[in-house]
């Protein structure tokens, strides 16, 4: 058994039930986070269409968090569903600000870690090689 994430006609994704159920979990907690809607639609008859336009927003912010974080524990939740998003998201045709942008003003620091010999945080490349390897996995 599987689920369709559809852009009109096309197949995005393809997951199992069990990947889709956990990602789109996964969708819940981070549209929450993050205040923004996913663009990720209700699992209905086992389809999901897309909105490129609010994927994109979703996809960026969750990226500019991503690499705006200094705080280890939070990265790693994060990077997991990070990458299928972005990976979902070129599916799509959708334009991802790669570098990162500056934190907004007044944003202050939200989650702090005191650093124990904490290595550096993924650089664009890394990330996009991630988004590469993954995506081969990600049936259409």
């Amino acid at each position: 058994m599987s689920q369709y994430y559809d852009l009109g006609d096309e197949t995005l994704w393809n997951p199992s039930n069990g990947a889709s159920r956990l990602f789109l979990h996964q969708v819940a907690v981070f549209e929450a986070e993050l205040g923004l809607p996913s663009g990720i639609g209700p699992m209905e008859m086992d389809e999901s269409q897309v909105d490129p336009a609010a994927l994109g927003v979703f996809a960026n912010a969750l990226l500019d968090r991503y690499q705006q974080s200094l705080h280890a524990v939070v990265r790693a939740l994060t990077e997991g569903f990070l990458l299928t998003v972005l990976a979902l998201a070129e599916r799509a045709g959708v334009g991802i600000r790669w570098e990162p942008s500056a934190p907004a003003p007044g944003a202050g620091l939200r989650d702090v870690q005191v650093p124990v010999g904490a290595s550096a945080p993924d650089g664009v490349a890394e990330l996009r090689r991630k988004v590469r390897e993954l995506s081969r996995f990600m049936a259409r």
